[in-house]
């Protein structure tokens, strides 16, 4: 498994377009991907589900990969990240 935390620093924290963005990335790989944050955690490859834990500026946030390319969709959703949403 790979894990590894996020700062949120975008203003608008994780709104439709960046969410969209990550859903995206994450269904690109075949492992699980999920987010967590305050103690909820949703399947990052779900809109819906990344929608409603309305993750805002500041927030820290940790995103958990399993399986057989759980590295690259890591590194992979990290590069979406620091493209301006958080660091």
């Amino acid at each position: 498994m790979a894990e590894k935390t996020f700062k949120i620093t975008a203003e608008t924290g994780i709104h439709a377009r960046p969410a969209t963005q990550l859903v995206n990335k994450a269904g690109q790989f075949s492992s699980d991907v999920t987010l967590e944050y305050k103690g909820k955690s949703v399947n990052l490859k779900s809109i819906m589900g990344v929608m409603s834990l309305g993750v805002g500026q500041g927030a820290e946030v940790t995103i958990k990969a399993e399986g057989s390319d759980a590295d690259e969709a890591l590194q992979a959703i990290e590069d979406v990240i620091k493209e301006g949403l958080g660091e």
